[in-house]
């Protein structure tokens, strides 16, 4: 059987409802992720995913910042909320799920920005990420948490291969593609260790995108996009990646978050 996963920062569910129905109705995936809620957990729209056929829904909300929900058409069990850096954020949920004899765990990342600056002596919204990043590798390295069927995915905002940036050279220096960054991303993917979905179907040497920002008028014909959102699989699920995509044209749909939802398909 054919089962497909999908991440999105929809950067407020609330005012993007009727963008994340159209996508459920035209894409159909198993299960969603969204980062960015921006909403409390009592004021999430249930009732528009119920109608959607998202009978199963897992909240970590927060009022006007952050916040991360998983819906799903199977079941989901064990729910759990973890905080990082004891900032009382709404960055992570995770869910177990049961289809084809297996049963998976899904984790739904928001990782933090980082602000403007990429020196944490000036900017501790930068020195947060990096903690955030340092507690996301010891976890997963204590925990085992990729040693059986697991995924994660979501807004880890950061583009760390060369081209998952519209310029290498320009972007060194900003935030979400500094060396720093880069090092650190890549402890949390080895410490699962976790295998990256996307980069898996499309070579590194290739231009790969998810993010274009708001303050480019002519986002589409600029294509000054970064790779901020990931689904990464156990290497338990790798075998069975049967291929990804980048929705681009929902970033051009009507008052659009400025990420694209990412879709991986896989054969169980």
């Amino acid at each position: 059987m054919t089962f497909s996963v999908a991440t999105w920062n929809i950067n407020s569910v609330r005012l993007r409802i009727d963008n994340v129905t159209r996508f459920l109705r035209d894409e159909a995936p198993d299960v969603l992720c969204l980062q960015e809620t921006k909403c409390r957990d009592a004021e999430f729209p249930h009732g528009e995913f119920h109608k959607a056929g998202y009978a199963h829904i897992a909240i970590h909300g927060q009022q006007g910042y952050h916040g991360v929900a998983i819906v799903s058409r199977l079941p989901l069990e064990n729910v759990q909320r973890r905080e990082f850096c004891a900032k009382g954020d709404a960055r992570h949920v995770s869910a177990t799920l049961s289809t084809a004899g297996r049963k998976m765990t899904v984790h739904n990342f928001y990782v933090p920005a980082g602000g403007d600056e990429p020196d944490v002596t000036i900017n501790p919204k930068f020195a947060h990420k990096l903690d955030f990043l340092d507690e996301m590798r010891d976890w997963f390295a204590s925990d085992k948490v990729a040693g059986g069927d697991a995924m994660l995915m979501g807004d880890l905002n950061i583009a760390p291969l060369e081209h998952d940036v519209w310029s290498h050279k320009a972007l060194l220096k900003v935030v979400s593609h500094t060396p720093v960054e880069v090092e650190r991303l890549g402890q949390v993917q080895a410490s699962g260790p976790w295998f990256d979905a996307l980069r898996a179907r499309v070579p590194e040497a290739e231009k790969l995108y998810t993010w274009w920002s708001y303050r480019s008028p002519d986002w589409d014909s600029a294509d000054k996009g970064r790779r901020l959102d990931h689904i990464w699989l156990s290497h338990s699920l790798a075998p069975h990646l049967q291929d990804m995509r980048v929705l681009r044209a929902a970033r051009g749909w009507e008052r659009p978050s400025d990420h694209a939802p990412v879709l991986v398909r896989m054969a169980l």
